[in-house]
């Protein structure tokens, strides 16, 4: 019987053990989509405790504590810290099949060098150990950005950011990180919450000095600030997208809806859908032009649970998966950009699992000469990050596409301890390696191996972004 999440954990084969240890654990970390607080790190926050670093703002634990009976009072309530910390640790018991359960123990022993199992019974033992650690002069957000040997870290910014954080993180020498903003345009997106987009609208009037009274010079006070986040770095867009629609506008009836929605009257499903569909063309060539990549997240259903929503606000774990058919529509709508040949490099995340086989074929129509899989299948994303979502996710682009070329894992998180998800990505990728090596489906051949899992682990994404690094990361000893 193996031990525990010993140095062997997750690798099932001498191939798989050979091709983690030598080669893929000493590659830096590309964390090119996050949500980290860009402030955080320039002020180099540091933490009271294992409750705000670990429970602060993680909604995964969240949903986990609520669905095992925890009351709201300690989950996101006034209870104090240390009861906060104990419900979580007699939650963390009754996670086995829960990745919560595998990263948990990854992070105390990375970050904590804390072996012990988790649960009610060494809570107190553990709280102890790990705010000694916290207390610990050289404890805090930088320093678990470089203990973690990260290259690059992608914020996640609104339009109307100033942007201030990544300026003063740009022009300091002392940290080697590069930290660069994703241009993330949902709120104007959301056209038919007409108050709060008119409100946005205004705001981005303001801030760009275009009068926006119709579609062009919405695109037009945008453009001018993808032009701010491009000097500031920025060559990467996101988009929430939770229902992919394509549907055919003329320029006056963009312009109409856009007049409705800046006097408070109501958008129907029609006019959303045909802004929606514009708008994110329209995004597509201006991204093309300035050679940014342009990631669509598709399929959450979002604040499902209007009581907690309305008590806590927003992510806050009462998210799913919708359903509805995303092939037609999602076609429609990169095919309209290739067209002109104004597709951008385009990453394509599905949250609901039943869309990986579409998500993977999709990327193959739209492909380009002299750039490796310019749309790409992206990593298993929020409710797929798992041990079965990953392997799926690797497998079925395996069958459509090419693994060789895939970007690899990303944090897609709030806490600086999630670095940790890239070693249990790359242990998961190891073993699926070696498992067909071994079992005579691929050569053994470990140079051509070795190259295959440090190219996902780092190697393509570096180049598939191209991003201007402040030093180049080099692989751990």
């Amino acid at each position: 019987m193996k031990a525990f999440m010993d140095k062997d954990f997750l690798l099932q084969s001498e191939t798989a053990k050979v091709l983690y240890h030598d080669f893929a654990a000493k590659m830096p970390i590309y964390d090119y989509h996050c949500h980290l607080d860009p402030s955080e790190i320039y002020e180099n926050k540091r933490y009271k405790n294992i409750t705000e670093l670990w429970l602060g703002g993680d909604h995964y634990k969240w949903r986990a504590m609520r669905a095992n009976g925890v009351e709201e009072y300690y989950i996101t309530g006034d209870a104090e810290d240390y009861e906060k910390f104990v419900k979580w640790a007699e939650t963390v018991e009754k996670l086995m099949g829960n990745p919560l359960y595998h990263w948990t123990h990854l992070e105390l022993k990375q970050y904590f060098n804390v072996d012990t199992v988790l649960k009610g019974s060494t809570a107190k033992e553990i709280w102890e150990t790990c705010n000694e650690k916290i207390q610990s002069p050289n404890f805090s957000a930088r320093s678990l950005i470089e203990q973690s040997n990260v290259a690059l870290i992608g914020t996640t910014d609104d339009p109307i950011d100033d942007l201030r954080y990544h300026k003063l993180l740009q022009a300091d020498r002392d940290f080697s990180t590069t930290v660069l903003p994703a241009f993330r345009p949902d709120v104007v997106m959301a056209i038919q919450q007409t108050q709060p987009w008119a409100d946005y609208v205004g705001k981005l009037s303001k801030l760009t000095g275009i009068e926006i009274t119709d579609f062009t010079q919405l695109i037009n006070a945008l453009e001018s600030r993808m032009d701010y986040f491009a000097e500031m770095g920025c060559k990467l867009s996101d988009h929430s997208i939770e229902t992919v629609v394509y549907e055919t506008a003329t320029e006056q009836e963009l312009d109409a809806i856009v007049q409705k929605a800046l006097n408070n009257e109501p958008i129907s499903l029609k006019e959303n859908n045909q802004f929606l569909t514009q708008l994110l063309v329209r995004l597509g060539m201006a991204y093309h032009k300035r050679g940014w990549v342009m990631q669509y997240h598709i399929g959450a259903l979002r604040s499902a649970n209007t009581r907690l929503f309305r008590a806590i606000g927003p992510n806050v774990g009462v998210d799913s998966f919708r359903d509805e058919p995303i092939a037609v529509p999602l076609s429609r709508l990169l095919d309209e950009l290739d067209q002109d040949q104004q597709l951008p490099k385009t990453i394509l995340y599905g949250l609901n699992p039943k869309d990986n086989e579409v998500l993977a074929a999709m990327a193959g129509n739209f492909q380009e000469g002299g750039i490796p899989s310019k749309v790409q299948f992206g990593s298993a994303w929020w409710f797929n990050d798992h041990m079965d979502g990953m392997v799926a996710q690797m497998k079925i682009l395996g069958n459509l596409g090419l693994l060789s070329r895939f970007i690899g894992m990303l944090t897609d998180s709030r806490s600086f301890l999630s670095y940790s998800r890239h070693e249990y990505f790359r242990r998961i990728l190891c073993n699926i390696v070696g498992n067909w090596v071994e079992n005579g489906e691929y050569p053994n051949d470990l140079e051509w191996l070795g190259q295959f899992v440090q190219d996902i682990s780092y190697n393509n994404a570096l180049e598939y972004f191209n991003f201007q690094l402040k030093s180049v990361k080099v692989p751990l000893a």
